[in-house]
């Protein structure tokens, strides 16, 4: 976690797949789908649902490529935070902190 990230907790981050989805993605520059789908021993519909909101969001982006080592048309998909999701994952993160901490949860910065 980065100090002094101001905490704001993050619904869209907060879900429990999201929430594990951007815990893999934060500490590599990208993964690829069907390794994130395997770490989270879930099927790729599920997956693609969930990345699909993390998209729409702003907090992650795709990319394709073809693969070298495939015989078929099909290509590899790529998943990363964007600057924008790296930001919110980490104030999302200093939120529970401060919650697992005992702050005032209202009295954070960035609370409705």
């Amino acid at each position: 976690m980065t100090a002094g990230r101001a905490p704001v907790f993050n619904e869209v981050i907060h879900a429990p797949l999201r929430l594990r989805i951007c815990g893999l993605l934060r500490s590599v520059d990208e993964l690829e789908f069907a390794v994130v789908r395997d770490a989270l021993a879930i099927d790729d519909a599920k997956l693609s649902k969930h990345i699909r909101v993390l998209t729409d969001a702003g907090f992650v982006s795709l990319r394709k490529e073809r693969s070298a080592s495939r015989a078929d048309s099909r290509r590899l998909t790529w998943v990363k935070l964007t600057p924008i999701g790296s930001t919110a994952v980490e104030a999302h993160l200093a939120a529970l902190t401060a919650i697992a901490n005992g702050a005032d949860f209202d009295a954070l910065p960035g609370q409705a």
